[in-house]
């Protein structure tokens, strides 16, 4: 992944517990950034950053995720204190995605749909990562220069928030039944191509080389006693879990009946 260092703070955006930040950095770019020191921890910015490069893998329309570097000096632009805090807290790597400027959220009855093949991926994903933010009172997708673009992955891989040395599959074969309030549950007619696209897609070489990109730092709680020891913990489950597809997309087309 690049990394490019923060210049320049321009606003928060006030939603949300990662309480991300709008900056300018060292390449000209404006970067969405979650912060490691909002009260989530890292572990938010893990999962949007291993669920965001695996839908990008399987094709997925995700804006470019950057690692960014902030220095703790960037909460002293913030006047608002519960604002200026989990900046100061941040110094160091975060998560950069790059910002979309004019683009509105996605409205299914604004009648911009996507086509049945990719929302039938998007929703089968979903379930693979165990995303439970893609709901219609809030979908985390967005329309730009006529694209959907999928931003927003930070609630999945849940069961990182639970599991131990003792439990490192803790719900891996969970049928996702959150999967029934998916905002493209309507649209998801075409889940066995979709299964054997993300079978094809997701290989063990993709699983790797996603979860290599993970800074040691936020791999600070975990099965293992070291961050390569939950770096493989995380490609255990996720191996797991592919095997899991065809019965996700079983809940898939049940609940769209």
């Amino acid at each position: 992944m690049r990394r490019v260092r923060a210049t320049r703070y321009v606003t928060a955006f006030r939603e949300g517990g990662s309480v991300p930040a709008l900056v300018e950095a060292d390449d000209d770019g404006l970067y969405v950034v979650k912060l490691s020191g909002a009260s989530q921890g890292p572990k938010v910015l893990l999962a949007e950053l291993v669920a965001g490069e695996l839908a990008r893998a399987a094709g997925l329309p995700v804006p470019e995720l950057v690692l960014v570097e902030l220095d703790a000096a960037f909460g002293d632009a913030e006047p608002d204190p519960e604002l200026a805090e989990p900046l100061g807290k941040s110094a160091g790597l975060n998560l950069g995605l790059d910002f979309l400027p004019g683009s509105i959220t996605y409205d299914p009855a604004a009648g911009e749909l996507p086509s049945v093949g990719l929302a039938s991926q998007i929703v089968l994903f979903d379930a693979y990562v165990a995303n439970v933010d893609r709901t219609s009172r809030n979908p985390n997708m967005l329309h730009w220069h006529g694209d959907l673009w999928l931003i927003d992955h930070g609630a999945s891989l849940y069961f990182h928030h639970a599991w131990d040395d003792a439990s490192p599959l803790l719900w891996c074969d969970d049928p996702f039944a959150e999967i029934h309030q998916h905002v493209l549950l309507p649209r998801a007619e075409a889940v066995d191509e979709a299964c054997a696209h993300l079978r094809r897609t997701l290989t063990d070489t993709v699983l790797d080389t996603v979860l290599a990109k993970i800074p040691e730092d936020w791999l600070v709680e975990g099965p293992g006693a070291t961050p390569e020891a939950r770096r493989a913990a995380y490609g255990q489950w996720l191996r797991a879990r592919r095997l899991r597809l065809e019965s996700l997309g079983k809940e898939v087309a049940d609940a769209r009946t």
